[in-house]
């Protein structure tokens, strides 16, 4: 007879109270998500991106790099800003990383998506990389 007591008296206790996730937490799910859906090269725009680059270099990530989020008690949208690669279907990679965010934040987070808007901010060409490391030889 204890045992129905003591947890009944513990699912009373668990259903007090609230849950509170950090926007950045939920700004990381949204993005280690978007990173994952293939055709993308990289998150952000131009001086996101510079400063990834620094952070690369000393080891440090900014998962959330690219991604904005507005959260509420029980809603969220988010703004994906990504670099795809050349030459996939922008739309097709758009729509999937809309699909992967939601899914994620849905799965993740426990909260509903009102909204993923997503921009191909660039195009990432891989011959660029190439001519970039030609360039830079000293001859």
């Amino acid at each position: 007879m204890s045992n129905t007591t003591d947890t009944a008296n513990h699912a009373a206790t668990a259903s007090t109270g609230k849950n509170v996730i950090a926007d950045g937490v939920v700004q990381k799910v949204a993005g280690i998500a978007a990173r994952e859906v293939p055709g993308v090269h990289d998150l952000g725009g131009g001086a996101a991106r510079a400063i990834g680059a620094i952070r690369n270099a000393i080891n440090a990530q900014d998962r959330g790099q690219g991604v904005s989020v507005e959260v509420g008690e029980k809603q969220v949208a988010a703004d994906i800003v990504i670099v795809a690669e050349y030459p996939v279907d922008l739309q097709r990679v758009a729509d999937d990383v809309r699909r992967s965010v939601t899914d994620a934040i849905s799965n993740v987070v426990g909260m509903d998506v009102t909204e993923v808007n997503v921009t191909v901010s660039d195009v990432h060409i891989p011959s660029d990389d190439d001519n970039d490391a030609d360039e830079s030889r000293v001859q």
